[in-house]
């Protein structure tokens, strides 16, 4: 059980973040996590195990994340198609006839899928165990969470069609089948040992400073729910900027160590925390019981920050992109020549040695340049 213990961990915390931190179900929903699992963990526990078997790293994950949030949108609940999807009417503002999608909510389903339903809790569990980068499941066990998660991909299927009879045009899930097929193969096409690019130049800054970019950075992209489309979208788009690419290029930085990764981590576990107190939940919600569930799972999220921060502080520095930052970015120097005065070395006398003369025969050169 140790040698699973995060992978069970996984499977469970991937569909808790998604949708009770979000604010999506309150605490009396909680044994619709069992129905959840195998859905949201699944992927999560698979994306992470395939990625740590090739040696890929967080690109390949961010990367499979957004497939598999292509796939569910797309397919599976066909949300990104459907006018009708539980009522919402998610295609209102921002529809795009000629590609049957609504860009607001394209980009705002995607990107929950990507950074909360699959890449925060991998962080999570990764940076709270020792076993960070090796696959946690031998192959029966990551062939039984492919099960499940096939299982729960279908049965999340076949609840989103009873709700309204809804089945996208044939062209627009053959797109999804083509964009995911991209995604996965870009995914498993990036360079193994975990890095994409070159060293960055200059250090990593501090793990706060990672931390308050993210918050910035979802305080960012969760307001945009407030705003019209016309800024909303670029909201988004700034969001997208001021966290991926900065991230991106901090963590190839000397001196990014788990500290920073947990910031990050923390930063989007926290985002949603705040976020859900701006929800009303899907189901179980009461003028008490709302509040409350939203400040547990809230609370929930701090105390699991903390107790990875803590392991952290007692597990050993690891040696991992660590430089000696007086080397970094250091500016060449032109040293000027140096004169170095000749110096008259003294004559030594050294005696004559008398060869013995050797009687070699003679060479006829002419013979020898004609033989060849």
């Amino acid at each position: 059980m140790r040698r699973i213990g995060p992978a069970v961990a996984l499977f469970f915390l991937s569909p808790l973040v998604a949708e009770f931190l979000l604010g999506d179900f309150t605490l009396v929903m909680l044994p619709l996590l069992l129905i959840l699992a195998p859905l949201y963990g699944g992927a999560a526990v698979v994306i992470r195990e395939l990625v740590r078997r090739t040696d890929r790293g967080w690109p390949s994950i961010v990367l499979l994340g957004l497939a598999y949030g292509v796939l569910e949108e797309g397919v599976i609940t066909q949300s990104l198609f459907d006018p009708g999807y539980a009522g919402a009417h998610l295609l209102d503002e921002g529809f795009v006839p000629a590609l049957g999608i609504a860009v607001p909510w394209t980009l705002f389903v995607l990107t929950l899928h990507t950074v909360w339903s699959i890449s925060v809790p991998i962080a999570l569990v990764e940076e709270a165990g020792v076993r960070r980068t090796v696959p946690w499941l031998r192959t029966p066990g990551l062939v039984v969470v492919l099960v499940l998660l096939v299982l729960g991909a279908f049965g999340t299927t076949m609840f989103s069609y009873s709700s309204d009879h809804f089945l996208a045009p044939w062209p627009q899930l053959a797109a999804v089948v083509v964009i995911v097929a991209l995604l996965v193969t870009v995914a498993f096409r990036l360079p193994a040992g975990g890095s994409v690019g070159r060293p960055g130049r200059g250090v990593a800054p501090s793990a706060w400073v990672v931390f308050g970019v993210v918050l910035v950075a979802g305080a960012l992209f969760m307001g945009t729910k407030w705003l019209p489309d016309a800024a909303g979208v670029p909201a988004m788009l700034t969001a997208f900027v001021l966290a991926g690419v900065t991230l991106a290029a901090w963590s190839r930085r000397a001196g990014w160590d788990g500290w920073h990764r947990l910031a990050a981590a923390a930063g989007g576990l926290l985002t949603y925390g705040w976020n859900s107190f701006f929800m009303q939940p899907l189901a179980g919600g009461g003028p008490v019981l709302t509040p409350l569930s939203q400040a547990v799972f809230a609370v929930g999220a701090l105390a699991l920050v903390l107790v990875v921060a803590r392991r952290l502080r007692r597990s050993p520095a690891e040696p991992a992109m660590t430089l000696d930052r007086a080397a970094v970015d250091r500016p060449a120097v032109d040293r000027p020549a140096v004169d170095r005065p000749a110096v008259d070395r003294p004559a030594v006398d050294r005696p004559a040695v008398d060869r013995p003369a050797v009687d070699r025969p003679a060479l006829d050169r002419a013979a020898v340049i004609t033989r060849h």
